[in-house]
Formats: structure tokens, C-alpha cells, sequence
């Protein structure tokens, strides 16, 4: 297929998506600093644990980042037990909090001054922080053109024959940045209405017949 088809491709899937769901209104959170430490919450879970987590602490006062950081471990896994493996997502939210702290002084807006690609590499050397996670803070908290890729961008694109099940993380991002405009709004609409149609049709058992995808996919075969 080439590039000016799979563009076409991509956006006709996006309008499918549009005309079905409307606007998705995704990623929830009121400052950038919520939406970073939910994406890393929200990590093998469904999101209302981690909204669960996100607003306990808010209500306390301490989603603030010197307030978690100066947190004891044990309390705050304590706090962050709704949101699963949370042993493991303690050490992972204290990871970025030392880095949060020395690297941008706790500071969104510093950190949104790196340009896109530094700033990915260095997030990608915290411990436990992977490309969705990643790009799911720089797409959504600082705004910046990184696609998020995840399960369901797979499995609908796979299913669809836009992408080899084969295809790796950073081919199928690319698919995506290659072939569509660098524009953060639609970046975070497309991937909010793949996950929004990837968990109520694209399922491992797929519900296609009633999936608004469907009558698409079956035009092109």
C-alpha cells in the first residue's frame, strides 16, 4: 500500500471512529502533573481504579509532587493499592518523582520546553516508564505530537489490514506520524476513539457484526 493510500486509509478509519463516538474528550485530568501520574497508574488496570487513586488524593491535597515525593513508601502504596500491582507502581511513580524533582524542578512547563525527541529518550530511561507511557504524557500532558500506541491500536489496525500482526510498537507509531498531520488534537481524538471501539467491539472476541467498522471493512474486501 502506499503512503498518499494508507493516509487515506487512516483517515477514513478516524472519520468512521468520529461519526460513530463523536468526541471522546480523553485524556481526563485538571493539570498536566494528574495526567502523568495517572498514565503510570494506569498501567495493567481499567481507569476507574486509577480515578479511584487520582481523586483520594486530591481530596487529601497530595497529588502535588514534593507532597508524593516526601510520602514514606509504604503509605503511599497504601494509597495507590487501587490501582493494582502497586508495589510495583510505587517504585515506578518514585522513580519519576526523582526525576520529576532534579531534571525540571517539579516544573510541566520546564519539561514541555524539551524538544519532543530528547524528551522521550529521557523519559524512556526512568524505570518503568515504556513508549506507551511515554508518549501517553507527552501526547496528553504536554501536549505534544507523539502517538500512543497500545493493545487496541494493535488489534484494530491488525484486523482492519492496515498493519502485519508482527508489527512493533515503534513501526506502528510510525504508521500513524508518517501518514497523518503532526497535530496534537488529532492524535489524542484518533487514539481516545481506537481504545473507545477496541473495548466495546475490537475485543479479543470481536463483536464485528454490530462494530461500525464493519460495514466499512467488508467494502474493502
Amino acid at each position: 500500500m502506499t503512503a498518499a493510500r494508507t493516509g487515506e486509509m487512516l483517515k477514513e478509519l478516524y472519520q468512521k471512529l468520529w461519526d460513530a463516538f463523536g468526541p471522546q474528550g480523553w485524556w481526563p485530568g485538571e493539570t498536566p502533573f494528574e495526567v502523568i501520574i495517572g498514565a503510570i497508574l494506569t498501567q495493567n488496570t481499567n481507569w476507574r481504579n486509577v480515578a479511584q487513586v487520582l481523586d483520594g488524593l486530591k481530596d487529601e491535597g497530595l497529588l502535588d509532587p514534593r507532597a508524593l515525593q516526601e510520602m514514606p513508601e509504604e503509605e503511599l502504596a497504601r494509597r495507590l493499592k487501587p490501582s493494582g500491582y502497586f508495589n510495583i507502581k510505587t517504585r515506578r511513580v518514585k522513580s519519576f518523582l526523582d526525576f520529576f524533582a532534579q531534571r525540571f524542578h517539579n516544573s510541566p512547563a520546564e519539561m514541555a520546553r524539551v524538544d519532543l525527541g530528547a524528551l522521550r529518550a529521557e523519559l524512556l530511561k526512568v524505570k518503568g516508564i515504556g513508549p506507551e507511557t511515554a508518549d501517553s504524557i507527552l501526547l496528553y500532558a504536554l501536549h505534544k505530537p507523539a502517538f500512543v500506541v497500545d493493545a487496541y491500536t494493535h488489534r484494530v489496525l491488525s484486523r482492519h489490514s492496515l498493519a502485519p500482526e508482527s508489527c512493533s510498537y515503534d513501526e506502528l507509531q510510525g504508521l500513524f506520524m508518517e501518514n497523518l498531520p503532526s497535530d496534537v488534537p488529532l492524535y489524542q481524538e484518533f487514539h481516545a476513539l481506537l481504545v473507545r471501539v477496541g473495548k466495546e467491539f475490537c475485543r479479543p472476541k470481536p463483536r464485528c457484526s454490530a462494530c461500525p467498522l464493519h460495514e466499512w471493512r467488508t467494502s474493502r474486501e
